[in-house]
């Protein structure tokens, strides 16, 4: 017998989803609202899409007060936008530093534009301040040889996540890591609608 997947509805717009597919929010002990990407904090939870469009109108209209039913710190809109972008960097980043530690990772280049060639990188990371002709290099020759490519980190953040300098480029080998950081980029795509720095 199927088991029927617990469904909740959009604060933004009211659509009625499996609520694994949403994003929930609770309010902390001093009743600052929280976003909750993993749905495993304790207290009662608000739903909206995982989509910028569906935050701003269940910010801006209320609703996520009134689902609380008592009065909650918040911040304004743009603010919890950008926490919960933020909180999905920080997922995508700690997926990229397990490879790291697992040995997967490469960086440079050169280095990963050969694992590129080689057909091994499973997933390639391109720093938002790259310089234009190697960032436009590295994404043409992942384009061309269909290698999943993205531009989310600095520079620095990028190095600091598997523990070295600056780097610009850095690829996954393809592993069983390759899976989870695809379905957490595109979650982090769908929330932008197609409006994200990722290519």
């Amino acid at each position: 017998m199927n088991v029927k997947e617990p469904q909740r509805s959009c604060l933004g717009c009211r659509t009625t989803r499996n609520k694994r597919d949403l994003l929930r929010f609770v309010l902390a002990p001093d009743r600052t609202l929280v976003p909750d990407l993993q749905a495993k904090l304790p207290g009662r939870g608000a739903y909206t899409c995982l989509n910028k469009i569906c935050l701003m109108n269940a910010a801006q209209k209320n609703r996520i007060f009134r689902a609380f039913k008592e009065e909650i710190k918040f911040d304004g809109p743009e603010l919890l936008i950008a926490q919960v972008i933020e909180l999905m960097k920080n997922r995508i980043g700690s997926y990229l530093a397990l490879a790291n530690k697992a040995g997967k990772v490469v960086s440079g280049s050169d280095l990963v534009m050969d694992m590129i060639r080689r057909h091994t990188a499973g997933f390639v990371f391109v720093a938002t301040d790259i310089s234009p002709e190697i960032g436009a290099k590295v994404a043409d020759l992942s384009k061309r040889l269909e290698v999943p490519h993205v531009a989310i980190f600095e520079k620095d953040r990028l190095g600091a996540l598997i523990g070295k300098g600056l780097r610009s480029v850095v690829a996954i080998e393809k592993s069983g890591f390759i899976k989870t950081v695809d379905r957490e980029i595109e979650k982090y795509r769908n929330f932008f609608e197609g409006g994200t720095d990722t290519r």
